[in-house]
């Protein structure tokens, strides 16, 4: 595995020229920049109140009723209809009894999946963490003491990994081990894992370890310098050759980006360390310089063109993202320049002009698919208002795109946000269901933070954000989500302490 020196320049430059020159073609390939007025832009941009609006009436509704908190609160279902309701055999949702064909494979109502449960403490975290609403961080307690409790899979004192979903009845935790995959694995550390970046409980770090460090001993194949699927083949048909972006990009998006900072040393040190070695992977077998694209998986040649599965402009925007702030956490440079550059080229691409939305990917004819699946939008959005940081141009394309997803991405009835929405009539898919074995609340709350945190900082206003330590942790170690920026002020709440930043980078 190659690392770049923190301080030869020339390293650098090989850094770069060892990324098979995708780099200098993508920076070629940049096509023109419009001129961009920013004090006029600036006053079409919201500000994080609108966010804080959003949190509060178009999310948290759906979250908050009775049927979402489980039973017990914080067993949380991995399955409601689209008004939030439990299913109900007897009075069957015809999004969940009877889905579109897309998403039949992945409804799978005798399941009841870790990953969900996960995702969903996720979201009760960001909430408290924007509002300070102790209600919040009930919940979020909840949730990660119900997962901890129940869904690590713990084995003569070790911990092997966790379970990925409990048989709807019986609960029984399921599959065998070796053929739980690394991705599955991933998100189970999601909600424990934000639970500690918000209080530093170092119970609950122990178990977050565990798991980051069963699936690098496990899954990393030294051989192929890469993060395997999994280690058996399986009833649900994953191979052991499998090779998926998703094994390497989820390690990092799912816990490690946001929760490194927050780690004492040397444990930091060591996470940094095994970041970019994953960014380093990415790039190196994942890139194609020639479409500028990240393909989903190479598990052999016949999987590395336009149309299969995960290549798109999500999962490419967010794996340039992730590398970009890998780069800035090590100081790595050709990490900072080739996530920079390949995602502001993203951007263009999925950039629809006459709608002021995001098309979803370019499909196997090489045309461009502008239908819009809700993760890919937030995806996009937050790459946008990343990289405005550096240049406030880039948040160009933020109001259109916003206004096109708060009218046509959210369910103005019954709250949250549309798994589908159809690019010819703009309205939504509603056979897909809201929530379902892969989509829960993860990625509409994590829009809401960074878009609350960007628009803070391109308005020049401070950023506040609430933490439940019981007692201070270094000061360092306190940052807003995986970005940087200068701490203004603490001040002690009744649940911790509400933080001031300014300077978001």
């Amino acid at each position: 595995m190659r690392f770049l020196s923190r301080t030869m320049l020339v390293a650098v430059v090989v850094g770069i020229l060892c990324f098979n020159g995708s780099l200098t073609a993508a920076a070629q390939s940049m096509p023109a920049q419009p001129r961009v007025n920013v004090e006029e832009l600036l006053k079409t941009l919201p500000d994080g109140r609108r966010w804080l609006d959003h949190l509060n009436n178009d999310l948290l509704p759906f979250w908050m009723m009775p049927e979402a908190k489980g039973n017990p609160v914080g067993d949380f279902p991995t399955y409601r209809c689209n008004d939030g309701t439990l299913f109900n055999p007897a009075k069957p949702c015809v999004e969940l009894s009877d889905p579109d064909p897309s998403v039949k494979g992945i409804i799978k109502l005798d399941r009841d999946y870790t990953r969900m449960k996960n995702r969903q403490v996720y979201a009760y975290g960001i909430a408290y963490h924007m509002t300070g609403n102790p209600e919040y961080l009930r919940l979020a307690k909840a949730g990660s003491d119900w997962l901890r409790n129940n869904t690590i899979d713990r084995k003569d004192g070790k911990v092997l990994g966790a379970y990925t979903y409990f048989s709807v009845p019986g609960h029984k935790p399921s599959p065998p081990v070796a053929e739980r995959t690394s991705q599955d694995l991933a998100y189970a550390a999601t909600g424990i894992g934000f639970y500690y970046y918000l209080t530093r409980d170092p119970e609950v770090l122990k178990d977050v370890v565990a798991i980051k460090d069963y699936i690098f001993k496990t899954y990393y194949d030294p051989s192929l310098d890469i993060l395997t699927w999994v280690k058996k083949n399986s009833a649900d048909g994953d191979k052991t050759n499998q090779l998926e972006l998703v094994g390497q990009l989820d390690q990092i998006y799912a816990y490690m980006m946001w929760l490194t900072p927050a780690l004492p040393d040397p444990l930091r040190a060591q996470w940094k360390k095994d970041l970019q070695r994953v960014a380093h992977i990415m790039v190196e077998q994942f890139f194609s310089p020639r479409e500028g694209m990240m393909w989903g998986s190479i598990t052999d040649a016949s999987y590395r063109q336009l149309g299969k599965d995960h290549t798109d402009f999500g999962h490419t925007v967010k794996t340039l993202w992730l590398i970009y702030e890998v780069g800035k956490l090590n100081d790595d440079f050709a990490l900072i320049d080739f996530g920079r550059v390949n995602a502001a080229h993203i951007l263009e691409q999925a950039y629809v002009e006459r709608t002021g939305s995001w098309a979803r990917r370019i499909d196997a004819q090489g045309k461009l698919d502008e239908d819009k699946e809700w993760w890919i939008l937030c995806e996009l959005d937050q790459v946008a208002g990343t990289l405005a940081l550096i240049d406030p141009a880039y948040a160009r394309y933020l109001p259109k795109t916003y206004d096109y997803y708060f009218t046509y991405m959210v369910d103005h009835e019954n709250h949250e946000v549309w798994h589908w929405v159809n690019a010819s009539d703009n309205q939504p898919n509603r056979r897909i269901p809201k929530q379902h074995s892969w989509k829960n609340s993860l990625h509409t709350f994590e829009h809401a933070l960074v878009g609350y945190m960007v628009d803070q900082q391109l308005h020049s206003e401070p950023i506040t954000l609430y933490f439940a330590f019981t007692q201070k942790p270094p000061q360092d170690t306190i940052t807003p989500y995986f970005f940087q920026g200068k701490i203004e002020s603490m001040e002690r709440t009744a649940t911790g302490y509400k933080v001031v930043f300014t300077n978001l980078r």
